[in-house]
Order: structure tokens, then sequence, then C-alpha cells
């Protein structure tokens, strides 16, 4: 089922609604008929191979909010990654800004100031992150949550990996605005995607 922005939504707070909406619609369904799983377990798969390739010494991954992908949970027991030190985010409302913190792949045992689970740790700055999508061009670029925490953070860090992980339908054509910086590749449930000129 792809998820296809109507023609009304061409700014992004619309799509970015729309594409909210269509994700936990499938998200729902996929649950329910069994579906969740595979996609999952396909789109960690297709994520070892990458974290396999880019050999990561410290992996900056997130903790999943509406419908993400669980990349921490997915690496958990991979052999791949099971030497790879790992941090997680922790962002501040003012001044509007991210840091990565060290994490020790345990339950997040605190919430940053915008009430998502993250760690305590020491901060750090990570070499390879997974950055989740809502959205995502085939150019690369993302559609994020709308605060622009990523984006600061790897305008500040252009020396680190950045890797989105999406949902293959939540693909969509944009325009990306001035500051938007592509991602290296985007890793689905279907395969990699290598963005396009």
């Amino acid at each position: 089922m792809a998820w296809t922005p109507p023609i009304e939504a061409r700014d992004r707070a619309a799509l970015r609604r729309h594409l909210l909406s269509e994700r936990e619609r499938w998200a729902a369904a996929a649950a329910e008929s069994g579906a969740w799983q595979a996609a999952h377990d396909a789109l960690a798969a297709h994520l070892r191979q990458v974290l396999a390739l880019l050999e990561p010494q410290l992996l900056g991954v997130y903790w999943p909010i509406r419908s993400e992908f669980n990349a921490a949970v997915a690496l958990r027991d991979d052999k791949t990654t099971a030497g790879v030190a790992l941090a997680l985010p922790w962002a501040r409302k003012t001044p509007r800004e991210m840091e990565y913190r060290r994490w020790d792949g345990g339950e997040p045992d605190s919430c940053d100031e915008c009430g998502i689970p993250c760690t305590e740790g020491p901060v750090t700055v990570p070499d390879v992150v997974l950055v989740p999508c809502v959205g995502y061009s085939p150019q690369g670029y993302r559609l994020g949550y709308g605060g622009g925490y990523f984006d600061r953070w790897l305008a500040a860090h252009p020396h680190v990996t950045a890797v989105g992980i999406a949902w293959a339908d939540s693909e969509v054509a944009f325009t990306p605005l001035p500051h938007d910086l592509p991602l290296m590749l985007v890793v689905t449930e279907r395969g990699i995607v290598t963005p396009s000129d």
C-alpha cells in the first residue's frame, strides 16, 4: 500500500501530517496481519548489511516513537554490531539543539526536554548515525518531525555518516530547503535506497 500524498499536500507541514497518519494506519494494519514483524525483520537485515560495510566505531541510534523502526532492538543481538558502542540523541528546547550521549543499550533511563526517551550518559559524537525519517525523497533528503534537531546536528558534524531509516512507502517527492543535507543512503524494508541526482 503506497502512502501517496494528496495533490493539495504541497507544504511540509501538511505532507508530514499525511505521512504520519498513513504510517500509523499502515502500522496498525500490519500489526494485526503479522506483516509488521516481517517488515521489521526485512529492514533489520538490510541495515545489518549497511553497518557491516560502514563498520561504525560509535553508532548513533534513536529510541523509536510513533511506529518508527526499532533499530536498537533489531541490532541488540546481532553479531555484526555486538561490539559497537552506542549513543542516543538528547534534545534541548531552548536553545533548540541536540547532542548524542553514550548509551549502554538498555531501556532508556530518562527523557530529554522534548519528552523522547534518552540516556544521561556522557556527551559524545558518533561516526555513523541512524536518522529516523517521516518521509524521504529519491534524492536522499529527509522529512522529519519539523523541529530541525537532526538537521542542525548534521550540519555541525559534516564528517559523520548519516543513514536514513524509513518505511518504503514514505518515499515522496518534495523540494528540499536550503539548509537540508542529503543522507548518504536510506534503508527500508524493501532495500537500500541510494540517492539519485
